[in-house]
Parts: C-alpha cells; structure tokens; sequence
C-alpha cells in the first residue's frame, strides 16, 4: 500500500534512535548466543506536554508496527500520540520481529495462521465463533487474501514463542530493564501483552505512571476456548498461576509455597454473550504491588475479547486494583475489533485513551 499523505503539519521530531534492553549470552549446540533481548525504537517530539513517556507492547504474533502505522498506509497510535506531545517507545518483544529469536534458545516457534487472523482479527464473522462477531465492520478494507490491505496485514505477522510462561517470563525480565531505563512511564498493552503489563507493574510499581491495557489477555484462571453457536464458550483447563496471567503476581496476604489461589465461578454470565466470570474467593487478595497505580481497561465492540474483558476489571476490583473499564460502544465508537489499533477509526480510540490519561496523570506544567 501506498503510504496516504497526511494534511497535517509534519512531526517535528526532536530525538530517535533505538536499543536493546535484557539479553544474555547462552550457549547452543550451534555455537554462542544471545537469548532475552528487546528491541526498542524511541520517538521524542521537539515538544513534550506530556508528563512522561508511554511505553507501547504489542500482542501475539505481532510487531512494534501495530503502533507504527497501519495496513492501508494511515498514521498509527505512535504518532498520534507523537503529535499530542507524548514521548513514545515502541517495542518488539522477546523473540519477535528484531527481537529476533529461534528454537535453539526459545524452543518451539508458533507461525502465523492464516485462517486465526481472519478469524480472530479482520473478518470474525466468518467464523462467528463468540456472539458479537457479525458487529465488526472496522478493518480498513477487503478481508481477504488477495485483497492489498489485508496481504499488507497478514505480511506483518511473525512467528513467536510458542511457550506463554516463557514469553512472560523473558518480557517481565526485559520489560522491567526498560522501566529501569526510561521510567517512570505510561505501559500501553495489548492482548497478550496484557500479561506483561501486569508482571511489568508488579516488578516495577514506582516506575509505572499508568497501565493502558488495550484487551488484555484475559479472563482470569483460564483463557477461553471459542465454541461458536450454540454453546459459545469453555474454559481451557490450564489455570493461570497468579490468576491474571501464568506467572505469579504479589499478592497480601501473601501465598504460601505450593499454595494456589482460591477462586469461584459465577453460576450465570451477567449478561448475554458473555462467559462465567472466575474471581477469588471472599475474602479476596489484594494485588499490594499494582494498588495505586491507575489502570484503564479499553474493549470493542465486536472483538473476542467483548465475552470477557468485564471478568479481568472485576478482578482488579476485587483485589484492591481501582481500574476504568471503557467499553468503545458505549463511547459512540462502534464495530471495533481485536485489532482496533489499525482499524479505520483508529485515531477516535487513540483520543479516547489520551481523554482518560490527561484526566488521571498530573499534569507536567
């Protein structure tokens, strides 16, 4: 696709560059190595109103250029945020894109799939595997292979860790190494990603402004396995650890060695088209390292993550976790899928998440 000029004055950029945080040296049966790096490419605008830097991690099977553009040639988040005087650090996380990575340090690499990112991410009612599917019109041209902007798409795809506790693991790592960088910062997540966010808070929570968490990887105690009609849902029998994600968070009191967390399910969903939510067992652990920090929850309308992402904020309710949950809908912004960050309204989503940090951040002045 051809980039599409924008009728707007051109950025004026201060300072750009890139580095790498995390990595270590390891040795293979191919010769030495590194393993745990990540790629991180920064902007400054030549004026910064904003009260730090946002930090932007995209999800599974992505790149850095969710943020950096989109598919049909339109500005992205970057440089939305770019123009409202936000500094801004986009990365590619461990083991993908210029992370680079390979099964002699990572184990076995999961590939782009064809038929998961139509259904999941750019035609949804194909499938119709959750009940708001046939909602989406929002990715900004013909879904199909052979169309321009969605080859554009599908060539962005890369393959990645197929190990989630592993991914978790090295991006919590590589991710606290760059709030030790930069902070304190804004950490803007999405879908699996959402992961990060958490551990990156918990490891770091005085360097961590606020969490942006653009659907994170949900529900709590464990992911979703998509039926389509008339069932809908199951739940997959792994159980995340520290109930947000694989990996365990802190929690008050704390969970003695070996000792899982209590959790109950809901008899009925709270509303049609929406899975039985886990939460704790009363009384509820607090999450002591992420209390305090702001947190913004943003959904579409018609993505998968529309059954579930209530589940998660009600989580953080429960432990202590003060959180705005925004579902886009109810904003005015219809028909958004998983991937809104390179849908057609791309620049309204953006605004609305730089309304909500402008009202929550102090500000720099």
């Amino acid at each position: 696709m051809n980039p599409t000029p924008s009728k707007r004055p051109p950025l004026t950029i201060g300072a750009q560059g890139y580095f790498f945080v995390g990595g270590r040296y390891a040795d293979t049966a191919s010769g030495r190595t590194m393993t745990g790096q990540m790629y991180v490419e920064y902007q400054i605008p030549h004026e910064v109103s904003a009260p730090c830097p946002i930090v932007m991690i995209h999800g599974g099977g992505q790149t850095g250029t969710n943020f950096t553009g989109t598919p049909d040639g339109r500005e992205g988040w970057a440089q939305h945020f770019l123009r409202r005087g936000w500094p801004v650090y986009v990365v590619d996380t461990v083991g993908r894109g210029r992370s680079t990575g390979n099964a002699a340090t990572y184990g076995e690499m999961r590939a782009p799939n064809l038929d998961m990112a139509l259904d999941r991410f750019v035609a949804p009612a194909r499938a119709m595997l959750w009940p708001q599917a046939g909602r989406h019109t929002q990715f900004p041209g013909e879904a199909c292979p052979g169309a321009p902007v969605f080859d554009e798409f599908f060539a962005s795809q890369v393959t990645s860790i197929a190990d989630y506790t592993m991914q978790q693991a090295l991006n919590a790592e590589a991710g606290a190494a760059l709030m030790d960088r930069i902070g304190p910062a804004v950490l803007l997540t999405h879908s699996q990603a959402g992961n990060f966010g958490w551990l990156i808070a918990d490891r770091r929570p005085r360097l961590v402004g606020a969490i942006v968490a653009v659907e994170p990887n949900g529900p709590p105690v464990h992911d979703v396995e998509f039926l389509g009609a008339p069932d809908w849902f199951r739940d997959n029998p792994a159980v995340k650890e520290g109930g947000l994600c694989h990996l365990p968070l802190t929690y008050d009191p704390p969970l003695a060695p070996g000792e899982q967390l209590a959790v109950v399910c809901e008899k009925e969903p709270q509303g049609p088209g929406m899975v039985r939510c886990w939460r704790q067992a009363e009384p509820a652990r607090r999450l002591a390292n992420l209390a305090g920090i702001p947190v913004v929850i943003v959904q579409g309308e018609a993505s998968y993550h529309a059954p579930y992402d209530h589940c998660t904020s009600q989580w953080l309710t429960a432990a202590g976790v003060e959180n705005t949950f925004i579902r886009l809908v109810d904003v005015g912004l219809r028909g958004n899928g998983h991937m809104m960050m390179i849908e057609s309204n791309n620049e309204a989503i953006a605004g609305v998440i730089m309304a909500w940090l402008d009202n929550t951040l102090p500000s720099r002045n």
